[in-house]
């Protein structure tokens, strides 16, 4: 609204481009929210989508900087958990570790606490504190049985922490319960409980991946052995003459 009509227009245009790019195509939604902050660089929402984008395409200190921008502009703390991340893609867990602990994350809303709580976990793996991590996961949160918008990604996450300590039969059982609360397909659970099980998917459109493509092609092999196995053992001439004599 702060901007003339036909520039918030130009802006909106981009900042759709990059809401439909982020997941499927990150660098190319990152051009975009290039352009929308040449066009309108003092709107926050602008410079939350360049962050966005910046992070979607592992460009984390860049992200981090409009992050920073953003909450300067708006005083809302909802980025705080991101920000926490991309101190983490930048290779130091520690100063998101921190993060975590900091005053700003009692600010945040039921989902961006949970938010915080996972890229918290993150940080101790990247430190290799394994163990820590499961502990830090361990939340009512977690235990609800109730179905949230976090709740397969929290869950999911616990599991995998499970899995890295060796509790296989825990993580199997998390990575199910992830698997149910999954209702818009944005984990591989369902994967992971297949390779937990030894079970192994084929594509059915993939002739390399079905057994009885495999057979069928041994088969002819055989037959077409067989078949010039046939004619080189053929009718001999009687000595002393030659076939067609």
């Amino acid at each position: 609204m702060s901007l003339p009509k036909t520039l918030a227009e130009d802006v909106a245009k981009n900042l759709v481009m990059v809401a439909r790019l982020l997941d499927e195509d990150p660098e190319r939604a990152y051009g975009y929210a290039k352009v929308a902050l040449r066009l309108a660089s003092r709107v926050a929402t602008v410079r939350e989508a360049m962050g966005f984008a910046a992070y979607g395409a592992e460009k984390y200190a860049e992200a981090l900087a409009e992050f920073r921008a953003a909450r300067r502009m708006t005083g809302s703390q909802h980025l705080w958990p991101v920000m926490a991340d991309c101190e983490r893609g930048m290779g130091r867990p520690e100063k998101a570790l921190a993060m975590a602990g900091e005053p700003e994350v009692k600010k945040l809303d039921k989902a961006g606490q949970v938010e915080m709580r996972l890229v918290a976990a993150g940080a101790r793996r990247d430190m290799g504190q394994t163990e820590a991590a499961v502990v830090t996961l361990q939340s009512p949160e977690l235990a609800s049985s109730s179905v949230q918008p976090w709740s397969a990604r929290l869950r999911y996450a616990y599991a995998d922490a499970l899995l890295e300590v060796g509790r296989e039969a825990e993580a199997r059982d998390w990575f199910a319960r992830a698997l149910e609360a999954d209702q818009n397909g944005t984990t591989d659970a369902s994967d992971r409980l297949a390779e937990l099980d030894g079970i192994e998917f084929l594509d059915a459109f993939d002739p390399e991946a079905d057994p009885e493509a495999d057979r069928g092609t041994e088969d002819a092999s055989h037959k077409a052995a067989e078949a010039e196995g046939s004619r080189d053992d053929g009718p001999e001439a009687p000595e002393g003459r030659s076939l067609g004599d």
